[in-house]
């Protein structure tokens, strides 16, 4: 089942989806500062396309932001659409 998976040094952070062993998506974050970080790139391998991949990596980022009490800055202009497109997840802009 897909699931998101977070990793996080000190400095940056991804979140992933593997499928049978392998990174088939990834989001990348850096912190900015103790309370906001910064979507910086979003990849999907070919081949999984439209499996909604990028967008549950978004969410994952979301959920994480409202557990953290943090905001996100979404640079990455497939985050930013995301966001643009859904107006229920502006509380961590």
């Amino acid at each position: 089942m897909n699931e998101v998976q977070l990793k996080i040094t000190d400095k940056n952070g991804m979140f992933y989806i593997d499928v049978n062993g392998k990174h088939e998506a990834m989001m990348t974050f850096v912190f900015a500062g103790d309370d906001k970080i910064i979507i910086d790139h979003t990849e999907v391998n070919p081949g999984n396309e439209g499996k909604g991949f990028g967008k549950k990596m978004v969410v994952k980022a979301i959920e994480y932001a409202r557990e953290k009490g943090i905001k996100i800055i979404p640079l990455c202009p497939f985050a930013k659409s995301v966001f643009d497109k859904n107006p229920e997840f502006s509380d961590v802009l």
